[in-house]
């Protein structure tokens, strides 16, 4: 079970963990040890709260298939156990920032003192830039 919050957990029937092998620089043991790991997460027919799996869906994330799949990879580490860990990790971070809802703003409307105070002070600007003119001469 992987635990999001306390309120929201992913069965691991649902997550997908198949042992790869890893890219990159590795010597002699590249080889032979699958230490990557691969995890497949299919969004639609999880157990999560409708409202989560669209803000997931909708996320502009090439991790995420046309087919609503979520795709992670990790090879960071030297050992599949530490891979494993990981990839769970990254999962369970991309869930909470879709399930985390922003706060509703609220428009609000600027004091009558602070508008007042705002065309006082333009209009003392314009005033100090209309005397910063050329001198008319008197006849």
């Amino acid at each position: 079970m992987l635990e999001i919050s306390p309120s929201l957990q992913i069965p691991d029937a649902e997550i997908e963990l198949s042992p790869i092998r890893a890219q990159g620089a590795g010597g002699q043991n590249v080889n032979k040890v699958s230490s990557a790991i691969h995890l497949r997460f299919s969004i639609p027919d999880s157990s999560l709260p409708d409202a989560c799996k669209s803000r997931l869906l909708e996320l502009r994330d090439q991790r995420i298939s046309k087919d609503g799949v979520l795709v992670l990879k990790a090879q960071r580490f030297r050992t599949q156990e530490q891979n494993r860990d990981d990839a769970l990790q990254r999962l369970a971070d991309i869930i909470r920032r879709a399930n985390f809802l922003p706060k509703a703003r609220r428009p609000t409307k600027p004091s009558r003192g602070s508008q007042h105070r705002r065309l006082d002070r333009k209009t003392k600007h314009a005033r100090t830039k209309s005397l910063r003119g050329p001198v008319k001469p008197e006849h």
